[in-house]
């Protein structure tokens, strides 16, 4: 019992780095007047929550030049109606349709991206997810790190948002600290790079000339491989400390749980050995399997409700730190999110094939897709 004991409180030291990180970064400001014109990215395929108001978030940002290209596969897309009343609502704003079925590669979503990627005006570039919700200095705040230290990418902290349902809940909470804290920390302690397509601003030059999206077509983890290819060139993402809203109001379990073996299979691909350190870091399904080894008894009971307890109270001060929108008797269900994680990080040993977008692949090395039967 002791050496599981050890692994736990091991997992809870590797958590509190991990928060650390977090908070240095929140804590972090500078100022800068670099504004370059700006082109934002928004492709969308279906109806997702809060996607008006999402869209619309991007009509009123606080910046002096910029264009909104909201790009799509299919005119019969329900989702193109709101694009177009985007437009109309909107027509002193700089924003164009583009609607473009051509398969460029397996990647669905670069398949969606990559013409209005050619059409845009200017250089630097925000591809941004059509779940997501920004406040008016986004771009502001997030563009300053351009000119910093030779840095070529830029992606944002994401905090999950409107939980309406317990798997909207569930997701957020994912979010809002094994997300967050492991992008804190690998960001800014290690020499990994997270980057998110949350939010992803770059220079089309500096990835043209690391090969642009033509090379990342075939991988599923774009937005890793838009971070790989830059920093291949000697050049540096950087994580701003400025949130986004990730908005998830009505999800299922079952979508909770594919988003999550999907990811459990990239980062596999991606990380290798570093994947092996994640189910370290998570203490209290470490002593959820303890309890069952040890039979339940009184002692692993204690322990396994030390664990749930203190990572309760670890993960309300997360949310604190990002003014999350949880409310604080739900981070008790935190831990259960924690144990059905732990049960998902085996998934990848066991299979590594995704279903995406109507779609079967097999997913190799950095997470490079081959259609599948």
């Amino acid at each position: 019992m002791f050496v599981w004991v050890f692994f736990i409180v091991v997992g809870f030291i590797a958590y509190a780095i991990e928060i650390i990180a977090l908070r240095s970064l929140l804590k972090v400001k500078f100022s800068s007047s670099y504004a370059p014109p700006v082109t934002i990215i928004k492709p969308i395929k279906g109806i997702d929550d809060n996607l008006f108001d999402n869209l619309e978030s991007f009509c009123n940002l606080d910046y002096p030049q910029y264009e909104l290209i909201i790009s799509l596969s299919s005119c019969a897309d329900p989702a193109y109606k709101v694009a177009k009343k985007i437009k109309l609502k909107y027509p002193n704003r700089d924003i164009s349709i583009i609607i473009d079925d051509s398969l460029y590669g397996l990647n669905p979503k670069i398949n969606n991206i990559y013409k209005a990627y050619i059409s845009a005006k200017y250089d630097t570039i925000i591809i941004s997810d059509s779940n997501v919700f920004v406040g008016k200095d986004y771009i502001k705040q997030t563009v300053k790190y351009l000119k910093r230290n030779e840095v070529s990418v830029v992606t944002n902290l994401i905090r999950g948002t409107r939980a309406l349902s317990l798997g909207s809940l569930l997701e957020n909470l994912q979010l809002n600290t094994f997300v967050i804290c492991g992008m804190a920390f690998l960001n800014t302690k290690t020499n990994i790079s997270c980057v998110v397509g949350k939010s992803i601003l770059f220079n089309k030059k500096d990835l043209e000339e690391a090969g642009g999206f033509w090379f990342i077509k075939d991988y599923l983890a774009e937005d890793f491989m838009i971070g790989k290819l830059v920093k291949e060139k000697n050049k540096k993402v950087a994580l701003s400390n400025y949130l986004i809203d990730n908005v998830n109001e009505y999800w299922s379990i079952k979508k909770f749980l594919n988003r999550h073996t999907r990811w459990a299979k990239m980062r596999w691909k991606i990380g290798g050995a570093y994947y092996i350190s994640e189910i370290l870091s998570n203490p209290v399904f470490l002593a959820f399997v303890g309890l069952l080894i040890f039979g339940f008894s009184k002692a692993a009971f204690m322990v396994f409700g030390g664990a749930w307890l203190l990572k309760t109270i670890l993960d309300y001060y997360v949310g604190y730190l990002i003014d999350a929108d949880i409310k604080v008797f739900y981070y008790f269900l935190s831990p259960v999110k924690d144990i059905i994680m732990g049960t998902v990080w085996f998934v990848p040993f066991v299979n590594t094939k995704v279903y995406w977008r109507g779609k079967k692949y097999s997913i190799g090395k950095n997470t490079l897709l081959v259609e599948s039967k």
